[in-house]
């Protein structure tokens, strides 16, 4: 069980949480998760809550590998307004947003999230670590090597745990100097990994639990899944089922998914395995 200070709320998870994934971006990798108008998005949502969802993710831009880079305002047009309308709507929600640029943090939280998630782990926006402080909200703290245009050009490891590991040890000691006391840790699958450090990663998943903060599984629906099935992400939902499983029975806290009644149905099993 961990609880998160969202905005002076404390909220206490029992169990492993779902976190539904949602895109205001026209290019995100699955198309199922885009949402571009406020009907769209109430609907979506809705449907998540509805399956057990307990935290949404909203994202203004695409970080699949090699993708282009949107700028901050252009990211705050498009998720600012959708999450204002969200947390009208479902206003005990727990909504995050996804980006790594601190203005982005700042005006989505003002609008209505209150978790910030950031695929660089505050390391491409200096400004980043400071304003999560000052918002007072969890903040996801993702590895990723390299940048999202860059990160999957022959990365390379000598032991890509103990390397993730490291950096998760001297990047959460910064973010509570900087004074973010809730820190998410998410060992990036797929960003600035091969298919082999992805697998690895998930095998030695427990090892993270030694820096006692909640672990995120970000898998859903990735390349390492269905490449590796010889499908596509349309493809991919049993595979990112079997990966979310074993990610629960190695300490996954939340679970970032595209497909919540799946991961949902997935914790409840491997809970009554776990008599929990």
């Amino acid at each position: 069980m961990f609880t998160l200070n969202c905005k002076g709320r404390l909220v206490n998870f029992e169990r492993p949480v779902i976190m539904g994934i949602l895109n205001t971006t026209p290019d995100s990798f699955f198309e199922s998760s885009r949402v571009n108008d406020e009907t769209s998005l109430i609907t979506a949502a809705g449907k998540m809550i509805a399956d057990g969802a307990g935290m949404i993710d909203i994202g203004g831009q695409s970080t699949r590998p090699g993708s282009e880079r949107v700028s901050a305002e252009k990211e705050t047009e498009r998720v600012v307004k959708l999450i204002s309308v969200l947390h009208a709507n479902f206003p005990d929600l727990i909504i995050s947003v996804d980006t790594y640029y601190a203005s982005v943090a700042k005006a989505a939280v003002y609008a209505g999230a209150s978790v910030v998630n950031d695929i660089s782990g505050g390391m491409m926006d200096a400004d980043m670590l400071d304003a999560v402080a000052a918002l007072r909200v969890p903040f996801i703290c993702t590895h990723m090597k390299g940048t999202p245009d860059t990160m999957q050009i022959d990365p390379v490891y000598e032991d890509v745990t103990l390397e993730v590991l490291d950096f998760f040890i001297h990047q959460v000691k910064l973010c509570n100097r900087a004074g973010i006391m809730d820190v998410i840790i998410d060992p990036g699958i797929g960003f600035g990994k091969t298919i082999a450090h992805n697998f690895e990663l998930i095998e030695k998943l427990e090892r993270f639990s030694i820096l006692d903060n909640p672990l995120l599984l970000g898998v859903s629906r990735k390349g390492s899944i269905y490449k590796t099935l010889g499908t596509d992400a349309a493809g991919a939902l049993n595979g990112t089922t079997v990966l979310n499983t074993i990610g629960l029975m190695k300490g996954a806290a939340i679970l970032r998914v595209h497909d919540v009644k799946e991961a949902m149905e997935a914790v409840k099993l491997v809970s009554a395995v776990n008599r929990k």
